[in-house]
């Protein structure tokens, strides 16, 4: 099974490398930056990509991404981050390693694709100013430092460990809790679950409905800014909420599914109204795949 894609390539920018889970999540970058697959090669647990014209890629024969060390260093299912680097040297070297920054992900579905329940104005600013806010902020506090070669995960992790560097887990934080929202939602979602992950919601919390109460109320009764979850948490299934950006994996859990109500996630389509949109986002926009997919990764 290929989970995960790797692209070494030039693409009119300098050069570009990026890592994806699915290669439907590849190829949603992949349309963006005028690059045409040419084929996989898959080996054991590792794979390369080859890419034909325009984008002028090539293929990295000596360097292969091990399916550990893929799901070590992204974020779990469809979760998209784009990184971009100009490299020093050869760009064919597979010993120099340029120092990243990381990029806004596109949405993985049209910023029109959820309404009404989530209109493309909300995404306008939601995520084309507050999560690229968040990106651009993430690139400005690692710059120059020892994290700034950093995974996101790392980062957010040797954040969360220093009070020092409250700022950069505050957005690098958001730059991952954001990401993994998007695909938490899909065009037609909502429905009920099938499954293993049914089977653990029913068992966890009695029926899917209680579930959907409970992680309703959590969403409800977050004071001010934050965020509900369902995640993994010593192998069992718990509905949990944080204030602000704080995040599930700076907690030692696994995140499966997320509803971000901070104010901008939903002000301009339901006003004051939260327990209308946290209701909109389980009966219509839950995307029980990508949470089934979380479940399983």
């Amino acid at each position: 099974m290929l989970v995960g894609c790797l692209l070494w390539g030039f693409t009119g920018k300098g050069l570009y490398k990026g890592e994806w889970p699915t290669l439907e999540s590849f190829h949603i970058v992949a349309k963006k930056c005028r690059v045409t697959c040419k084929r996989t090669i898959i080996k054991g647990e590792k794979f390369v990509m080859a890419f034909t014209k325009p984008a002028e890629a090539f293929l990295n024969r000596n360097t292969m991404l091990s399916r550990r060390r893929f799901l070590a260093g992204t974020a779990v299912g469809g979760c998209l981050y784009g990184l971009s680097a100009h490299a020093a040297g050869s760009p064919f070297s597979t010993t120099t390693r340029s120092i990243m920054a990381f990029e806004l992900p596109p949405l993985p579905y049209p910023s029109d694709a959820l309404e009404p329940h989530m209109s493309a104005r909300t995404f306008t600013f939601h995520h084309g100013k507050h999560h690229a806010a968040y990106v651009t902020n993430t690139n400005a506090l690692v710059k120059d430092t020892p994290l700034a070669d950093k995974s996101l995960e790392e980062i957010i992790k040797a954040a969360a460990a220093d009070s020092g560097k409250a700022g950069l887990f505050n957005n690098a934080a958001q730059v991952w809790n954001h990401s993994f929202f998007w695909n938490c939602m899909k065009p037609g979602g909502g429905g009920t679950p099938t499954g293993a992950l049914a089977d653990g919601i029913n068992g966890a919390f009695g029926s899917f409905t209680k579930f959907k109460d409970d992680f309703k109320n959590a969403a409800v009764t977050q004071f001010g800014s934050g965020w509900a979850w369902l995640v993994v948490e010593n192998g069992a299934l718990k509905i949990t909420k944080t204030a602000n950006a704080d995040t599930p994996m700076a907690h030692g859990q696994k995140a499966l599914m997320c509803c971000d109500v901070w104010e901008h996630a939903y002000y301009l389509d339901y006003q004051n109204r939260r327990p209308d949109f946290v209701q909109a986002f389980l009966d219509h926009l839950v995307n029980w795949d990508f949470v089934a997919s979380a479940l399983k990764g």
